[in-house]
């Protein structure tokens, strides 16, 4: 899975009406259990090899520069992501969730192995093609989730999963940061480690919920550019899907670049990286699960959005010209205020749509995510290269410049929304 900010699953796209049904599931507590816990555990391994990624691509390219590559490796596990996750969940409704959660955990023990040992470039890539491509783990779960769960449980439940997820963020880059600095190699290897105990985990635990259909796979469903169809079909959706989209992409940059420019800027260790990145995902989590319900009630939904992004701007301002670390951690819950908007943006975004259409509303919002994942980390990983040596600072301020880009579109579609629902233009 990505560190990048995807959007929650649409539950009820998930099952269809006219699917086999269900094995007998009486008692969901372990089943959940097992998926919470896999959740968290994948998120870990996922996280902890941020903090040396530099590290190990220097080693094994012999370049001093390795910005270049971080920015290849991301894109190519998104594009495969891209490319194979509606294959991934098309299987799981036709063949059952639990074999492609297995072949997922599996994908990514294989991938944490490679990199652990890896000698060569070409060995690191093929590593994150191989996880790319089995990358369903948090989709084949929510519809797990989904599968057991009732109606009016699913809502909780999906909250849990996210907690479970950014409990792992946490935890990841602080252990990784540690057991890096013992050796470069040691983070992939308990990475690995920990995917082949969630392989186990499953294989032996966690039961069915979907009885294979036996029916054929429709070929469109298989396209991960046919949601993107849908843009010019609804009247004003594409200044969302832009916003959504530059929203994602910048995102990116942080995944790209952080473990570079906090070693470039303050001579960070790994074991400081890690607690950097362990602070953020704190700081976010605790914005995210208290903070967007008051936020929105006190300056509406729009008003929510532009003082995230004022938020964020301010972060990252201070963040381009700080020359000590401390003022980094100083500035760490003004930059997690970033996140207060998304919630808010993406409630105004079902408004484009009416409540038939919410899927397909989804189903674009994800592809632009998706495809940002595949350019952003291309994008800012050549910027950095540019002023690494001058100024690795100024990677914030190409942030700063996107943000900006994105309040006028910000501003244009939650107008057009309001107009839709209520026939007055909403004031800023």
């Amino acid at each position: 899975m990505t560190t990048s900010p995807h959007l929650p699953p649409d539950p009820a796209a998930s099952s269809s009406p006219g699917s086999k049904s269900k094995p007998d599931m009486p008692n969901t507590r372990r089943p959940l259990i097992v998926i919470y816990f896999a959740l968290c555990l994948d998120a870990v391994g996922v996280s902890l090899v941020f903090p040396i990624l530099p590290r190990l691509l220097a080693e094994v390219t012999q370049d001093g520069n390795a910005a270049f590559y971080i920015g290849i490796m991301t894109s190519l596990y998104a594009v495969m992501q891209f490319i194979f996750a509606p294959v991934l969940g098309a299987l799981s409704d036709h063949l059952g969730r639990r074999p492609i959660l297995l072949l997922s955990l599996a994908g990514a023990a294989i991938n944490y192995l490679i990199m652990a040992f890896a000698p060569h470039l070409w060995m690191l890539l093929l590593g994150r093609l191989i996880a790319g491509l089995t990358s369903a783990n948090a989709a084949v779960a929510s519809a797990y989730i989904t599968d057991i769960s009732a109606e009016n449980d699913r809502a909780r439940r999906f909250g849990l999963m996210n907690a479970m997820f950014g409990a792992g963020f946490i935890i990841g880059p602080v252990l990784g940061g540690v057991l890096g600095d013992y050796w470069v190699r040691l983070p992939f290897i308990a990475a690995a480690i920990l995917n082949g105990y969630n392989f186990l985990l499953a294989f032996f635990i966690l039961p069915e919920t979907r009885a294979k259909t036996g029916q054929k796979i429709a070929l469109g469903t298989l396209n991960p550019l046919s949601p993107l169809r849908w843009v010019f079909s609804m009247a004003g959706l594409l200044p969302v899907v832009l916003v959504f989209f530059l929203l994602s992409g910048m995102g990116e940059a942080y995944g790209t670049c952080w473990a570079l420019w906090g070693a470039d800027t303050f001579q960070w260790n790994g074991l400081w990286i890690g607690l950097s990145l362990g602070m953020f995902g704190i700081c976010q989590t605790l914005v995210q699960a208290f903070l967007p319900g008051p936020a929105t009630r006190f300056l509406g939904e729009r008003g929510a959005v532009i003082a995230g992004i004022c938020c964020a701007c301010l972060a990252l301002v201070v963040m381009a010209f700080a020359r000590q670390g401390w003022i980094i951690f100083a500035i760490m819950p003004v930059f997690a205020l970033a996140s207060i908007g998304t919630p808010a943006f993406q409630a105004l975004a079902t408004r484009k749509v009416d409540a038939a259409r919410q899927g397909q509303l989804q189903g674009v919002l994800t592809s632009a995510v998706s495809l940002a994942t595949v350019i952003g980390p291309l994008a800012f990983s050549a910027f950095y290269m540019l002023v690494q040596k001058t100024w690795p600072g100024a990677i914030w301020l190409s942030v700063v410049g996107l943000y900006v880009l994105a309040v006028p579109l910000v501003i244009f579609s939650t107008r057009k929304a309001t107009t839709r629902q209520t026939g007055q233009t909403e004031t800023a």
